[in-house]
Formats: C-alpha cells, sequence, structure tokens
C-alpha cells in the first residue's frame, strides 16, 4: 500500500510568515539586519543551517548556533500559539487521505517542540502520530534523511511513498529519497522551473482528491 508523508511548515500550517518574523526578531537583536524578504533564501532548511548560512554573510557578527536556533524556535512556538493558521484545504486533505486508510507520516525540518505546538494547533496529533524530525537525522533537507526515516518509521519502502511538499528543498529531499511527490508551490515561488520535478502541482490541497491521487500513486 502506499504511504503518505507529509511536510508541516507551509504545507498544512501558514508557519512561514512566521518563522520569517521570529528570524528578522532574534537575528536582528544579534547584529543581523535581516529582512523577510531575505529569508526566503533559506525556506525549508533546517535552523542550524539556517544559522550557518547567515554566519557566512556576516563573519563579525557572533551567531552562536544552538543559542541563535532556540531563541528562534521560542519566538515562532509563541507566534504558533497565538496566530497559528491552517493552510486552505490542508486540515481537510489530511483526514481524506485519512479516510482511505493510508499510512501516514510527517517529516519536517522543524525540531519536535515546533512539530508538537502546530499540530496540536491544527488538531492534527493523533491522525499524524508517526513523526520524523531532521534534528533526528546529521543533515536537514534537501538531505533525504528525514524522508528516509519517516519511512523506516511507516514500514514502508521510500519507493511507495508519496511526498507531500511547499519548498523547492522539500521536493528535492522526497525525490533523493525515491519518493513521488506533490508539490503546493507558494504564490511567490511558482515560477520556478524546478518544480518540473515533482510528480504532480497543485495550487492547494482542496485540490488533492481521490482521482488526482490514484494518477499521483500510480493506481
Amino acid at each position: 500500500m502506499t504511504a503518505v508523508i507529509w511536510d508541516m511548515d507551509g504545507l498544512l500550517i501558514d508557519s512561514e510568515p512566521l518563522w520569517r518574523r521570529a528570524e528578522v526578531a532574534v537575528f536582528g537583536a544579534l547584529g543581523v539586519p535581516l529582512t523577510e524578504e531575505m529569508c526566503h533564501q533559506t525556506t525549508g532548511l533546517r535552523m542550524d543551517a539556517v544559522v550557518r548560512y547567515w554566519q557566512e554573510r556576516f563573519p563579525d557578527v557572533d551567531l552562536p548556533v544552538q543559542r541563535t536556533a532556540d531563541a528562534v524556535y521560542d519566538a515562532l512556538i509563541s507566534l504558533i500559539h497565538t496566530e497559528g493558521e491552517a493552510l486552505p484545504g490542508a486540515v481537510d486533505a489530511v483526514h481524506r487521505l485519512a479516510s482511505w486508510d493510508l499510512p501516514m507520516a510527517l517529516a519536517s525540518s522543524s525540531p519536535m517542540r515546533v512539530i508538537d505546538a502546530a499540530l496540536r494547533r491544527l488538531g492534527l496529533e493523533e491522525v499524524l502520530a508517526v513523526q520524523a524530525s531532521a534534528e533526528e537525522v546529521p543533515l536537514g533537507k534537501p538531505h533525504p534523511a528525514v524522508y528516509l526515516l519517516a519511512a523506516q518509521r511507516l514500514e514502508r519502502s521510500p519507493t511507495r511513498c508519496v511526498a507531500i511538499e511547499d519548498s523547492l528543498n522539500g521536493l528535492v529531499a522526497a525525490k533523493a529519497a525515491r519518493m513521488r511527490c506533490v508539490v503546493v508551490p507558494a504564490s511567490d515561488v511558482q515560477s520556478d522551473p524546478r518544480w518540473h520535478l515533482a510528480d504532480a502541482r497543485l495550487d492547494q490541497l482542496h485540490d488533492l482528491d481521490a482521482a488526482r491521487w490514484n494518477e499521483v500513486a500510480g493506481r
């Protein structure tokens, strides 16, 4: 049976604007003049990779990796608790695929404490009880390790899994894991030609109906 592995940030929960606000605030307080536009350069990366990315570009600023990452997580979780919202069709899509008895997991670049906060906010903590965080593997997306871990926890071959993603880094990670991939790109990056790597492309998760799923899953 084909399994489903969901990304989270920017796909299920509209957290990318919250991530950008948290990053701008934390990095700004540390001396990096980050803007929300600049944050698009690191979308989909694990936070330690984000910190190192800006370390390379602002070598004169003291950016302790773990302390900076923890400060961003704290700011983000606070925003999720008060402002986190599901993206259009996301919660219905998760429940729809669950009703088809498809094994499902979550594979996220976020640490477990962010995953817990987001799933509680969306009421999806039970239906997406199988989870894999990039903090559990040596490298985050675009490396495939977090997707391979999710497939392992589902006891499914990666070639029998369909990943659902919104970021290019996530798409690359899923394809490197030898999974099929459905993408729901954000409106501001839809013109990027690299989306053609995906097996299917949707405008929003409302469009993931039975016919489209069967087409992607190869039934």
